[in-house]
């Protein structure tokens, strides 16, 4: 696979993840980057089921918030990286800090380090997050602050990615590249 920066974008079990394995499945030597914390037993149960979906052969690395730090020391090991997904990152990191609302993280800034990392590799990457702009506008502060960071992150690695996916109902549509 030539180096791209390609972004799975779509709803909750609209098949990102699964796209997003068969896409990086050309790739030789592949890193998966797991966001996910297991902070509950169904969230264990969705964990667990991910990793029996991917194939054995593939490196895993799980951070749920120091991304850039975490994969540019490994990164020469590989020829593909599948981060999955900005989503719970974006969570993560919001939840990383004591007040969400006045004393927020510079998530921007963590994404523009992500960038740098990906700039600085021969590696292809495949990124997966959800679309939080299509539905209501969340009833609660937090929500909102969200849904706000998670569609800015969405845009900064849309504006870079080389391929941008939408996924509806298993389906991929391209929407650039």
């Amino acid at each position: 696979m030539t180096k791209q920066l390609i972004l799975i974008l779509g709803g909750i079990r609209s098949g990102k993840s699964s796209f997003a394995q068969e896409t990086a499945s050309s790739g030789d030597s592949v890193l998966f980057v797991a966001t996910a914390e297991p902070l509950d037993p169904e969230m264990e149960t969705r964990i667990r089921a991910h990793q029996q979906s991917r194939p054995d052969h593939w490196d895993t690395l799980e951070e749920p918030t120091e991304l850039a730090d975490a994969i540019a020391p490994i990164l020469h090991n590989y020829d593909t990286v599948l981060l999955d997904c900005l989503t719970l990152w974006v969570s993560n990191l919001l939840h990383s800090t004591l007040d969400m609302r006045t004393n927020r993280r510079d998530i921007p800034s963590d994404v523009d380090a992500l960038l740098q990392v990906y700039r600085a590799s021969d590696a292809s990457w495949i990124v997966v997050s959800n679309e939080v702009g299509l539905g209501l506008v969340a009833t609660s502060e937090l929500g909102r602050i969200f849904t706000d960071e998670l569609g800015r992150v969405n845009r900064l690695i849309a504006a870079e990615a080389d391929i941008v996916y939408f996924m509806t109902a298993g389906l991929p549509l391209k929407v650039k590249g």
